[in-house]
């Protein structure tokens, strides 16, 4: 896998990621996750144009898996984090992860967070795997709290939800 910039005429291929991805929820009881709609071309376009939006890249150089990032209370924030199925299992969300590490690293950003699910395998377990630990809501900054409100008012929270970070 080559990790690389993504390029905008890439922007439907990351939504039919996306769409296959979140397909998994169906099997976790978690239909609405599996239906909600990726993000627009437009925000792709926003997070592409500030330099924050990676694709893994297979040996055509077709994506099969992408991440967004935002800075967030001095940190960066993974924002999404998809894998298509047929590329799961493989390390490919782990090489995206570490290479915003490695972006961190050399930004001066301290840490990675993210928010996600608490008991879907993928997801919080998944993370703790890949280094990241769970943070009490009470400790969190104003703008990772602005993240979770905005997570609960999308109706996120049926379902136990945690902010995680990661030091680099």
């Amino acid at each position: 896998m080559r990790i690389r910039v993504v390029d905008p005429s890439e922007f439907p291929l990351l939504q039919d990621i996306e769409r296959a991805a979140g397909r998994s929820f169906r099997d976790v009881g978690m239909p609405e996750i599996a239906e909600d709609e990726p993000p627009t071309l437009e925000e792709l376009g926003r997070y592409q144009r500030a330099g924050r939006a990676w694709v893994a890249a297979d040996d055509a150089d077709r994506s099969v898996a992408y991440l967004l990032a935002d800075h967030v209370d001095g940190d960066l924030h993974i924002e999404q984090v998809s894998v298509h199925p047929d590329h799961a299992r493989r390390g490919v969300g782990r090489a995206l992860i570490e290479h915003l590490a490695d972006t961190a690293r050399a930004g001066g950003f301290p840490a990675l967070t993210l928010t996600t699910f608490a008991e879907v395998p993928w997801n919080a377990p998944y993370y703790a795997r890949c280094g990241f630990e769970t943070v009490d809501e009470a400790t969190i900054g104003p703008q990772l709290r602005a993240v979770r409100r905005n997570e609960a008012a999308h109706g996120l929270d049926r379902w136990p939800r945690v902010c995680m970070r990661r030091p680099v």
